[in-house]
């Protein structure tokens, strides 16, 4: 988890002093190992289905444990994707900064990377949904959410930044509204796939669509697949 995304999740949850304290080793390897518990259990169970009790028998800790280290559930639900979202950024970042790419290339690298694991992707949608909905209908929920999906957002915005320099583009729009936008067609593409499996294969609106949008938003040719959905 970038330093950002950890200055957020910690912005936007109420915290013990203990808990504010740093971070020794051992409950470092604490926290490693209830976010560890909390991944298998809420691919299981869902965030909701899933109680801090799964959670702590998951990981063979006691409530105490649990609670000298992460406020709430949600607290360790943040962390938990901000550690996910960290290493997705490393792996775009990877592709989109490697030299000589053209932007179609850099666009290819970026669909092999979400396409990489359809079962992780699927658990991580489901419960980013879930959690979504929980924080529309919870107020601390919801401003810790738009807190660190705005993080996020910015650290992807920088990248942006740096592809459009690198490809000699010009942007019609402020790259964080266009990470927004391209967050909006990667989720929602997939929801639909999910949804209708059989009618809309695994990433063809993302492949269709994506290279349509970076075209709208900037002054250079976007054309990676075609209107039949990639491969």
């Amino acid at each position: 988890m970038t330093t950002a995304s950890q200055d957020a999740v910690s912005r936007t949850t109420s915290r013990s002093p203990e808990a504010a304290t740093p971070v020794s080793a051992r409950r470092r390897a604490t926290r490693t190992r209830l976010l560890a518990a909390a991944e298998e259990v809420f691919a299981e169970r869902g965030f909701h289905g899933a109680s801090v009790e799964d959670l702590c028998e998951r990981a063979d800790f006691t409530r105490g444990a649990f609670y000298s280290n992460f406020a709430s559930k949600d607290e360790l639900l943040l962390e938990l994707y901000a550690e996910h979202a960290a290493r997705l950024h490393t792996r775009v970042a990877e592709v989109a900064e490697t030299p000589g790419l053209s932007l179609e290339e850099v666009l290819e690298g970026v669909f092999d990377v979400w396409d990489d694991d359809p079962e992780a992707r699927r658990r991580w949608h489901l419960l980013t949904s879930e959690f979504a909905l929980h924080a529309l209908r919870d107020e601390q929920a919801r401003a810790a959410w738009a807190t660190l999906q705005g993080t996020l957002r910015e650290e992807l915005a920088t990248l942006v930044d740096r592809v459009v320099e690198g490809q000699q583009l010009r942007p019609a729009v402020a790259s964080t509204e266009l990470v927004r936008l391209i967050g909006i067609v990667l989720h929602g593409g997939f929801e639909q796939h999910l949804l209708e499996p059989e009618s809309v294969p695994a990433g063809s609106l993302e492949r269709t669509f994506l290279p349509l949008l970076v075209r709208a938003a900037t002054d250079g040719p976007a054309t990676v697949g075609t209107a039949t959905g990639g491969r």
